[in-house]
């Protein structure tokens, strides 16, 4: 049987109807598009465009090589890198770079221009690590007048040369001084009297002096360690001995309290808030090289006062610890000791004489705060972190206003709370008794201890960002690495 034909195919009215039809399923379906398509470009870059300069070769030549040495200087003197990639970008925009890329790792620091016709990429290897304070201001400043237009190019140039070759504002035996007072603060801080402040900074006095020829003769840094540590805790034995064989009173050397203020000397040169800044600000990898290098030394600590603990217990020396956090001083004393503490380890850092003052008053809130929230019932970790996000608001505040770089600020003046006493404690309670669960625990309380400090200084530092000037444009693309991947 032959089939009917459909009406709408062979009535001319059918074929409008059908062309009406798609065309509203056009527009229904556009209209969903837009609903669910973005209309706009994409949230970030994902390449910036290239800009050049317009400059000579040899000129920028000259820009990228004084950018690199700019950024291995502040990189070996302890600035973290989001803020070292922020100065060099705007120390190149200053003399009309702006198409230039920085790439810092643990070890080595290398840019490049984007040109046309010849790209440059310059390399510098990091050899050199150390706390100095007074430098890395200078360098900060001479990256500010250079943004500012008030340093030509061959100015900074030479003027980078004096930064590098100042010497330092304090004599080695000053430095030497300043640790000692910094480990008598620490005593008092604990509860101590001035009995133990006193061993406590001979101890350290000796330490560095030791340490200082273990430098000169090359030995690695966490032999150093160990080695600081070890003499430490060796004066600890010799109390403990002193006690049991001459009936000296416990209660007036603690033998924990002086191996305790050493501990925290020594934990000060560490870059546990670098390594935290680093991780969240965008630079996984730098910061896995940091921490890795905090816990590698903080080893050396634990091997330190394990070896030496451990050859008294085989000689017979009775190890006995006390209620090793069972006391502290009044409140007023804890906020002395902890303004002479991070002003002691500004001086230890070659911080210059105007801004310790600055310094302590910080380390003075920071300890403040910290025994405010402690009251609280908070436990040590959280009045380290409130403690520690009070210090980076500061730091983020004043720093920059007081011509100062806030990291400067945020090392010293979280200073006071490192966990010395907790780790000192755990290694005794592994060695003298074996119990596990309390050397864990303590253990672990020194490490919440770190982590909140390094997390609290750098939430602070990010919250005081409304609070000062705006930041260019090269702070704003170094932080959005902080966001995150998604777009």
């Amino acid at each position: 049987m032959a089939q009917t034909p459909d009406p709408e195919s062979t009535v001319p009215g059918g074929a409008v109807r059908a062309a009406g039809h798609v065309r509203r399923e056009s527009i229904l379906r556009e209209r969903a598009r837009r609903v669910v398509a973005a209309s706009g470009p994409p949230t970030l870059a994902f390449s910036t465009p290239r800009r050049e300069s317009q400059l000579a070769a040899e000129t920028e030549r000259s820009v990228l090589d004084l950018v690199l040495r700019v950024g291995e200087a502040m990189i070996a003197t302890g600035a973290p890198v989001a803020d070292v990639t922020a100065a060099l970008l705007r120390l190149a925009a200053a003399y009309g770079v702006t198409n230039c890329h920085v790439d810092i790792t643990f070890i080595s620091i290398s840019a490049s221009i984007d040109r046309d016709d010849d790209p440059i990429t310059k390399l510098r290897v990091i050899s050199v690590r150390t706390s100095d304070y007074s430098r890395l201001t200078e360098l900060f400043l001479l990256v500010e007048d250079s943004a500012a237009g008030r340093l030509p190019l061959e100015d900074a140039h030479a003027r980078l040369e004096r930064v590098l070759r100042a010497p330092h504002p304090y004599r080695r035996w000053i430095v030497t001084g300043a640790l000692g007072a910094m480990a008598g603060g620490v005593a008092f801080l604990l509860g101590g009297g001035w009995q133990v402040a006193l061993v406590a900074a001979l101890t350290t006095v000796i330490i560095d002096r030791v340490l200082r020829v273990l430098r000169r003769w090359g030995l690695p840094y966490i032999f150093q360690q160990a080695a600081g540590a070890g003499i430490a805790t060796l004066v600890a034995l010799v109390l403990l001995w002193g006690q049991d064989l001459f009936g000296w009173d416990r209660s007036l050397l603690p033998p924990s309290l002086v191996v305790a203020s050493g501990i925290v000397v020594l934990l000060a040169g560490l870059q546990l808030v670098g390594a935290a800044e680093d991780a969240i600000s965008g630079f996984p990898l730098t910061a896995a090289a940091k921490t890795f290098e905090v816990a590698l030394y903080t080893t050396g600590l634990v091997i330190g006062i394990g070896f030496v603990l451990d050859m008294g217990q085989r000689l017979g020396v009775p190890l006995v610890i006390g209620d090793v956090f069972g006391s502290s001083p009044p409140a007023f004393v804890q906020v002395l000791c902890g303004a002479v503490i991070a002003g002691s380890w500004a001086v230890a850092s070659y911080t210059q004489a105007r801004n310790v003052w600055l310094i302590s008053l910080v380390g003075a809130v920071a300890t403040g705060t910290y025994y405010l929230v402690d009251t609280l019932w908070l436990g040590p970790a959280g009045a380290a972190f409130f403690a520690a996000l009070v210090v980076g608001l500061i730091g983020g505040v004043i720093g920059d206003r007081g011509r100062l770089p806030s990291f400067v600020v945020s090392v010293c003046g979280v200073t006071p709370m490192l966990p010395g006493l907790s780790i000192y404690a755990a290694m005794f309670s592994f060695i003298e008794s074996g119990d596990l669960i309390n050397g864990g625990q303590l253990a672990i309380r020194a490490l919440s201890v770190g982590l909140a400090l390094a997390a609290g200084v750098t939430l602070g530092e990010f919250c005081a960002s409304p609070l000062r000037s705006e930041m260019d444009r090269w702070e704003r693309r170094v932080r959005t690495r902080a966001r995150g991947a998604r777009i």
